[in-house]
């Protein structure tokens, strides 16, 4: 069996992030979508409500599991019996960026692979940070996230 992990903040997630785990369950016997602690980020949503959104949001994929992780990602990899990690690129900033983490992987261990899936172009220009932004500005994100994000973020920003 096939396991593949695929990290991030998904804060939120978004459409593009969706569209990767969809994929990469087509590809893979399992996907493990990991939310791991980004400590440069300024985060919406804690670790338990990003886990419980993503896990609504793929409840329909059956082979694909979410969980919270606050350590290195190839140590959870390793972890789990993966030897695979997903990575989405949008554009050849994200193949930079993802290429260094890439190589730092493999030398922390080679037999760790990183996979990347280009997203689709409809998706090429939503980020999580760019969401943030809009959003501080009480803009409407609401088609670029699936439903159940949409509902947490209209819920976040009536709180406010």
């Amino acid at each position: 069996m096939t396991v593949a992990v695929y990290p991030g903040s998904f804060d939120p997630l978004t459409l593009g992030h969706l569209d990767i785990i969809e994929r990469a369950s087509k590809l893979f016997d399992q996907v493990i979508v990991v939310v791991g602690i980004n400590i440069s980020k300024n985060m919406l949503f804690t670790p338990e409500e990003r886990v419980a959104l993503i896990q609504k949001s793929v409840d329909y994929l059956p082979n694909v599991t979410v969980q919270a992780e606050d350590g290195l990602t190839v140590k959870f990899v390793k972890k789990v019996g993966a030897h695979v990690i997903i990575r989405g690129i949008r554009d050849s900033r994200d193949l930079s960026y993802e290429a260094g983490i890439a190589s730092m992987n493999h030398y922390l261990d080679a037999s760790i692979e990183s996979v990347f899936l280009m997203t689709n172009p409809k998706y090429a220009f939503i980020s999580s940070s760019l969401l943030k932004e809009v959003l501080h500005f009480k803009g409407d994100v609401s088609k670029l996230v699936p439903p159940t994000v949409a509902e947490a973020l209209n819920q976040k920003q009536r709180s406010e």
